[in-house]
């Protein structure tokens, strides 16, 4: 049924104050929507609103989390960690009223080590429109030696829990598909490609990728990680060069895979050690922020085979880029804010600084482009919407009043924020 359904509805109309107005209107299914890149193709968003004002509901949530909100017609799923009960669990809410239909416990476990700004609930599920997708880690009472840390410590060992839920809360399968331990804790958003779901198990260990039958959890194939090392990218699927390329950094590298195989396609090394942000394209190249210990931005060719590293760089800059908020991309403006709050917008093709702003604060979320305008939420709960061009534009701001690490989501004409302590939509 959902190859027949796309992620994008025909034609949306909407009453508002009794005229009809026709949109073109998304389903947000997974970690940064329908192409995992933070784009939307609708043609209207909110762009002012305040913590009461535009705002159709606003919800209590159990427990917290980081991830984001997913959306499919007229439901909105969520995830979240009960820290009293240690239960992770997955919440199916109405889009209408914000009303929580069903909740349902995937994994009860001891709480894992983690960073202060990561959560017990990071990994966005997705969907397909028939079951939802969900990743957690079941920690054990076990404890190892942290790797890949500047002071030895104790952390806990722990296992990568795959699940799949339909929609009326029955979960269809369930699958540990191999070992997960990291200082840092766990994020790791599923990937539908096909009839598959891929994961990502960078860790400090024996780290793999993983993809699993989607209908019923069987693993169709894993491949070893190189460099045992924690990240947290999740990967985004292109054609290039005449390949469907599954694309990541992380492991101390860039990599490009097979998604239906798993075989390498080609790699780059380094530009550094650790990854949070995702990739993103312009349709021609690929570009990636990050990370730890050193920081890049890179602009990369695509179409080559084997190790690239000396070979496909298009062009490279130190300047305020970002660890832990993804970069987006607006026709020839690639765009980002450091972690620190300093946005940047370069050209895709040359690489050309073309401004750089300070927005205050501090950023873990990340941006959403939608009807020409980029949307950037700060852990304090304030959206600044830029314009993307040659110059600094900023359209708004508009603050929440609460906390947001979560990055937002927009479905139908609206926006979805989720902050540390409701789930919020505004018109």
């Amino acid at each position: 049924m959902h190859k027949m359904f796309p992620l994008v509805f025909f034609a949306f109309c909407v009453a508002i104050n009794n005229p009809v107005r026709c949109l073109v209107a998304e389903n947000w299914p997974g970690w940064r929507g329908p192409r995992g890149d933070g784009t939307s193709q609708e043609t209207s968003m909110p762009t002012t609103w305040s913590s009461e004002g535009h705002v159709r509901w606003k919800v209590d949530l159990p427990g917290e989390g980081h991830a984001s909100p997913i959306l499919w017609g007229d439901r909105v799923f969520i995830v979240s960690c009960l820290p009293e009960t240690k239960s992770r669990v997955l919440l199916s809410l109405n889009r209408d009223t914000g009303k929580i239909i069903w909740q349902k416990t995937v994994v009860d476990s001891q709480l894992e080590t983690k960073h202060g700004l990561n959560s017990y609930a990071s990994s966005t599920p997705a969907t397909d429109g028939e079951l939802v997708y969900v990743a957690f880690l079941k920690s054990s009472d076990k404890l190892v030696t942290a790797t890949n840390v500047s002071k030895p410590r104790e952390v806990t060992l722990g296992e990568m829990v795959v699940a799949a839920y339909d929609f009326e809360g029955n979960r269809h399968w369930i699958a540990q598909p191999g070992e997960f331990v990291s200082v840092h804790g766990f994020c790791s958003c599923p990937v539908i490609f096909e009839d598959l779901l891929i994961i990502n198990g960078d860790h400090d260990g024996d780290s793999y990728i993983v993809a699993l039958e989607k209908k019923t959890g069987r693993q169709v194939w894993k491949i070893p990680r190189q460099n045992k090392t924690r990240s947290y990218v999740t990967p985004i699927v292109r054609q290039f060069g005449g390949k469907t390329q599954m694309i990541l950094s992380g492991d101390k590298s860039v990599t490009s895979y097979d998604p239906r195989t798993g075989a390498s396609i080609w790699n780059m090394d380094g530009p550094t050690e650790q990854f949070v942000a995702s990739l993103v394209d312009d349709g021609s190249r690929v570009f990636l922020t990050g990370g730890f210990p050193d920081k890049h931005i890179l602009a990369i060719d695509p179409t080559g085979a084997g190790n690239v590293t000396d070979s496909h760089i298009v062009w490279r800059s130190k300047r305020n880029c970002a660890y832990v908020p993804s970069p987006i991309v607006v026709g020839n403006f690639f765009l980002l804010t450091s972690d620190e709050g300093v946005a940047s917008c370069y050209d895709t093709a040359s690489g050309e600084t073309l401004w750089v702003a300070r927005l205050e604060g501090h950023y873990s979320t990340s941006p959403i482009a939608v009807a020409g305008l980029v949307y950037f939420t700060s852990d304090a709960g304030v959206t600044k919407i830029v314009r993307p061009g040659p110059k600094f534009d900023l359209v708004s701001t508009n603050s929440l009043q609460e906390e947001c690490f979560a990055s937002a989501a927009c479905s139908q004409g609206s926006l979805f924020f989720r902050t540390t302590k409701h789930l919020i939509r505004i018109d």
